[in-house]
């Protein structure tokens, strides 16, 4: 949650400012509710602002804002609301210092009452304000700005991503424990950030850094050292995504963009794993990775529906799995040994809730894996085995075309650890892109839209390897249009959502050929009778448009490909909901992409 970028460097034709600012620009998807910077020369200039980025750049002097170093922040609040005094970066006293911070310092209060006893006024109602304040009372205790960086941070407790400048020096500062930090170095400059696309137009030359490690950039070059000041060797790795990947390529929004990007991420994260000649599924990475005993997945809200898809898969071809939501996976109270695989799915693999729980059967001696997309991330660093879903950048902060990857990964990896797999199951598996792209180029979804965009309430249900997908319907049609929306199995409208059907609930029910056909009509009908209008996402047409208002076809396919596909006419129908309505579709209320905090 929240974005930091830092850069220091020289002979660029842009000015310092404008680097940070394009910087905070393609990390807007990680908190948008304030922004600011600040810039070191021979004083701090801090300029900040609530609201999105735009508004901080208005604020700006018309001049060139020239410096040493700088750094900058986008927010998603979680101490004090959005106001220009809660935005970072927050200073000391004298100013000298500024700081920008991701993550939750546990023990604020405490240190905030201790700097208050000697003499430091503060102004916000945030936790980060007393990082500057302890780097200010270090400095003026006789230490240098770097060991000063070092002894405040040594005080912090909780999880971070740390940033500062310093009045004078052309250095920023910088360390992360439990919150994603990156290196950038380019030809003539050095960058810090949240995530890669913050200087993907500048340099893909990237080091991961690792929690516990401290960097110092400045103009001449970087120094990475560990917690004990020790040089510290990093690889350095080249992301294979360019800046043209991170944009919207000509679209309003990212999430259409990335809902029509579905088909090449399926097609890579496909690539080279299906095995025609052998009827098998071959993950490399994944080698000498043996069928557990049991499997936990651990996940959270769109990645959780999809540990759902997966976790029937499993079980389908024997092998006893549970699906447990990551901030509710307790080692203590959940058996767990040696031979329970715990699997991980995480988009940005920096999920808190996630981390938290892989570490804790790391800690008990479970395998772990994290099924992610990004290269490098935390959760790939800290697991036993990882297998990367490959569905490349993604920006909107409702996930699209991670959850169809996360879904065909997931659909791969059952069938290789157990080892069994079919030549019918690759030839569907194969045909998926290109089915994805027939719906994106025949869908009436828009027309749906608007028939439904004034309804009190929207319902998803499905039965099955339905049943997640009518889970994550709702979530999409929650996250970007703000309606109320709930998604549960099909058998579930007799026990207690029937009573809020009406005619201004449209259900949107998932029938296809694996779902049992005639129960999922016998609750189409339940709610018809209710006088509620029915939409049917279904590759069985002939079976159901009797008793739908409306129907939105999916090409026939392998039984337990088909939510899949329905997946695709579901977010089209939230996408254009949204639209139509208004909404901030990239940028939801309250929320961010990576939450990064429990």
């Amino acid at each position: 949650m929240c974005g930091i970028i830092g850069y220091t460097g020289a002979g660029r034709d842009e000015e310092l400012s404008e680097i940070l600012l394009n910087g905070l620009s393609s990390l807007e998807y990680r908190g948008y509710d304030s922004a600011g910077v600040a810039i070191a020369n021979s004083t701090v200039s801090v300029y900040k602002s609530e609201g999105e980025l735009s508004e901080l750049e208005r604020k700006l002097p018309p001049n060139t804002l020239e410096g040493f170093a700088g750094i900058g922040h986008t927010r998603w609040s979680t101490h004090g609301p959005p106001s220009d005094t809660n935005a970072h970066p927050h200073t000391g006293c004298d100013r000298r210092v500024a700081v920008v911070h991701n993550g939750i310092i546990e023990n604020y209060e405490e240190l905030r009452k201790e700097l208050e006893a000697n003499d430091h006024e503060f102004e916000s109602e945030t936790d980060t304000e007393v990082v500057p304040h302890l780097i200010e009372e270090a400095i003026t205790q006789g230490s240098t700005p770097e060991t000063a960086f070092r002894q405040a941070v040594h005080r912090l407790e909780g999880s971070y991503a740390v940033s500062a400048v310093v009045s004078g020096h052309d250095a920023v500062f910088a360390t992360r424990n439990q919150s994603p930090l990156v290196l950038g170095i380019g030809d003539d400059g050095y960058f810090l950030a949240s995530d890669v696309p913050a200087f993907l137009e500048y340099t893909d030359d990237v080091v991961y850094l690792e929690d516990g490690q401290y960097v110092s950039i400045t103009r001449s070059g970087v120094e990475i050292t560990d917690e004990q000041g020790t040089l510290v060797d990093m690889p350095v790795e080249t992301v294979e995504w360019d800046a043209a990947d991170a944009g919207k390529s000509g679209y309003d929004h990212y999430m259409l963009k990335e809902i029509n990007e579905q088909p090449h991420a399926l097609r890579e994260c496909l690539r080279g794993r299906p095995r025609e000649l052998e009827a098998s599924i071959a993950i490399d990475e994944l080698e000498g990775l043996k069928q557990p005993e049991r499997v936990h997945f651990v996940s959270c809200g769109t990645s959780y529906h999809a540990s759902r898809y997966g976790a029937k898969l499993f079980r389908e071809q024997g092998i006893q799995t549970t699906t447990f939501l990551a901030s509710e996976y307790d080692v203590d109270s959940i058996p767990i040994d040696e031979e329970t695989l715990v699997v991980g799915v995480t988009q940005s693999g920096e999920t808190a809730d996630t981390l938290r729980a892989l570490r804790a059967a790391n800690s008990v001696g479970a395998e772990t894996l994290a099924v992610t997309n990004v290269v490098g991330c935390s959760a790939a660093r800290e697991t036993d085995y990882v297998m990367y879903i490959r569905a490349g950048p993604e920006i909107g902060v409702a996930a699209t075309k991670t959850f169809a990857s996360q879904q065909v990964a997931l659909a791969m990896l059952s069938r290789d650890l157990s080892g069994r797999c079919s030549s019918a199951f690759i030839e569907a598996l194969r045909a998926l892109p290109d089915q994805v792209q027939s719906i994106l180029d025949t869908s009436h979804a828009a027309a749906v839209a608007d028939e439904y965009v004034d309804a009190d309430a929207y319902f998803f249900i499905g039965r099955g390897f339905d049943a997640p997908v009518a889970l994550e319907g709702a979530l999409k049609m929650k996250e970007i249009t703000y309606k109320h929306a709930e998604g549960f199995p099909a058998g579930e409208l007799k026990h207690g959502p029937l009573a809020l059907v009406t005619e201004r609930t449209p259900v949107f029910a998932m029938i296809s050929g694996n779902s049992n056909i005639e129960r999922m009509v016998g609750n189409v009908r339940e709610v018809e009778s209710r006088g509620a209008p029915v939409v049917a996402v279904t590759d069985v047409p002939g079976r159901i448009e009797n008793h739908a208002d409306h129907v939105l076809e999916i090409p026939e396919t392998h039984g337990l490909f088909a939510p899949i596909l329905a997946n695709i006419q579901l977010q089209l129908v939230s996408y254009w909901v949204a639209n139509r309505l208004g909404r901030s579709i990239d940028k939801p209320r309250n929320l961010a992409k990576s939450v990064t905090v429990e």
